[in-house]
Formats: C-alpha cells, sequence, structure tokens
C-alpha cells in the first residue's frame, strides 16, 4: 500500500519542485485539494488529518497555523517554511548534522525542513565546532550568493521581466539579521550569531556560501572528509588548484558539495548546492524517504 501524501502550498515554487520529483513514483500516493478547496478551512484540515504525510509549503504563519488544524497523531509532518527550524520539538531535517540525526527523523512525527543557507552554513561550521578547530565563541562571518528562485514568486517575476530584468547582482540582508541566522547559530553550535551577508545574482537557481577562516586547510579538509566519509549526498571535494566555482554546477540535484581552498594559514571553505534541490525540495524528499522507511536516495 502506499504512503498519501499532501503538499499545502503545492503551487508555490517549492512546492511545484517537490510535486515534480514525487509525482512519478508508485510507492506513493499524491492528494489534492480543488482549487475551491484550497482555501476551505474544513476541507483542508479533513485532508490534513487523513494523510501518511503532510509537507507545508506555506509561508511562516500559515504553516503554524497548518500544523496546529493537524490532530491525528497518526499524521507526520514536514515543514518547508522556517515557522519551526529552531523548536526543540522539532527534528532539524539535516540528515548529515550528526551521527544518529537520520534516526531522530526516522523516529520523528515533525520534521522542519533546512533552509538552503542554513544548510550550506551548517554543513561547513558543525563539524568544525565539534572538532574544535573553530571556538564555539569564535566571530563566524558568511558571504553567500543565490539564485533568485529562493525569493519565491516574487523574486521571479521581478527578475524575469520585472523591475530586476537588468539587475546583475545585489547584496541584501543588510540589517545582518537574516531569517536564517538563528537557525545556523544553533545547529552550528556557535555561541554567537554569526555574521551573515547573502546576495542574489541573475541566474535562476544554485547557490555558493563562503566560510573565510584563519586555519590549516590540510587539517580543515580532513575533519570535513571524515564527517561525511559515509554520506551518500554530501561530498567533499579533493584538495587541489582551483581558480573558480560557479553556483549553477550542481542544478537539478540533492548534492552538496564542499571545497576547502588554502594553505597552512587561510582558508576558505566553500558550499556549493541547488538552493531548490538540497536547499529545499530535494532535502525534504530526502526527508520523506527517511521517515516513512524507503531507502533515502529513492527519487533523488
Amino acid at each position: 500500500m502506499s504512503a498519501r501524501i499532501f503538499i499545502d502550498g503545492a503551487v508555490g515554487t517549492t512546492g511545484l519542485q517537490i510535486k515534480s520529483r514525487l509525482e512519478s513514483r508508485d510507492d506513493l500516493e499524491l492528494v489534492f485539494l480543488s482549487e475551491d478547496q484550497r482555501k476551505d478551512a474544513r476541507a483542508r484540515t479533513d485532508m490534513l488529518n487523513s494523510v501518511d504525510v503532510a509537507i507545508l509549503c506555506l509561508p511562516d504563519a500559515a504553516a503554524v497555523e497548518a500544523a496546529q488544524m493537524v490532530t491525528n497523531p497518526m499524521v507526520k509532518i514536514i515543514d518547508a517554511s522556517s515557522a519551526h527550524r529552531t523548536h526543540d520539538n522539532w527534528a532539524y531535517g539535516f540528515a548529515e548534522l550528526s551521527l544518529g540525526q537520520r534516526e531522530v527523523i526516522g523516529h520523528a512525527t515533525r520534521v522542519s525542513n533546512p533552509g538552503c543557507y542554513a544548510v550550506a552554513s551548517v554543513s561547513m561550521l558543525q563539524p568544525l565546532v565539534a572538532a574544535r578547530l573553530i571556538s564555539a565563541e569564535h566571530p563566524v562571518t558568511l558571504n553567500a550568493v543565490s539564485g533568485y528562485s529562493g525569493g519565491g514568486k516574487q523574486s521571479i517575476a521581478d527578475f524575469e521581466g520585472g523591475k530586476d530584468s537588468k539587475t546583475p547582482f545585489f547584496v541584501y540582508g543588510l540589517g545582518l539579521k537574516h531569517k536564517h541566522v538563528p537557525e545556523i547559530q544553533k545547529y552550528s553550535g556557535l555561541s554567537q550569531r554569526p555574521l551573515f551577508v547573502p546576495s542574489v545574482g541573475h541566474f535562476a537557481q544554485g547557490m555558493i556560501v563562503q566560510l573565510p577562516l584563519f586555519g590549516n586547510a590540510a587539517e580543515i579538509h580532513a575533519v570535513l572528509s571524515e564527517h561525511y566519509a559515509d554520506s551518500r549526498f554530501v561530498t567533499v571535494a579533493e584538495q587541489g588548484d582551483m581558480d573558480r566555482l560557479e553556483p549553477e554546477a550542481l542544478n537539478g540535484t540533492n548534492e552538496l558539495h564542499l571545497h576547502v581552498c588554502g594553505d597552512k594559514d587561510h582558508v576558505v571553505v566553500l558550499a556549493q548546492l541547488d538552493n531548490l534541490g538540497k536547499g529545499a525540495s530535494g532535502s525534504c524528499v530526502q526527508n520523506l524517504n527517511i521517515m516513512l522507511g524507503f531507502d533515502e536516495g529513492t527519487g533523488l
């Protein structure tokens, strides 16, 4: 018998990507509400409580409301918004976070899907903080660039014919309190808020996050390589000469590649991924597989 899956918010950017990854699978049954039912609270409540897994692809406030509508204890929820990412009673949906995190996700009924910038940042920081190559008190700086799809429908419209159709690049979040920052701090093990500076380029999807450090590149590479040695989707590239790294190289995949550049004194660690893949829909499907006891890479 196939598992019944409902995507609440399947018409948004992330929801559409998840739907496209799931709709051809014969081990799942995707169920939908008609257009007029989508705004009917009774119909939504009935649907949310009738499935095996509800995937919430909604704005934060709407995701909180939807989660509260689920009263059936058998229903599992994956929230793709940022509403529950730092809640202790929600499992953090980054399976590669640390030893045992897959089991945490597998036994959870509430899983919060990571943010795209956050999963990239945490993937670099958590192993290094745990190994004490970075102190928890270290004033961490992160610089990032993402494709414009990360901003959702409005950002896509702005770049594809709208006000930013001729904008090549811009930096934003200059209040330095981007919504992914609390998530990055918590799951990296940092004791203070990192300095995170995001930007958007004129390309649809893809992402690079940079972590500059004073340290030994070989030691950092060794720690990251050991941490992700058995990972299917996170890869630590071999050290070597690299003059450039492009954010779109992993588009359409659930891959996250880590690169360590530098010498015995100066290092930059880079995380490269598809912001709509491992940064959103891909990790959601990975978490769904783990929660249902399926092979982790099914559909990916």
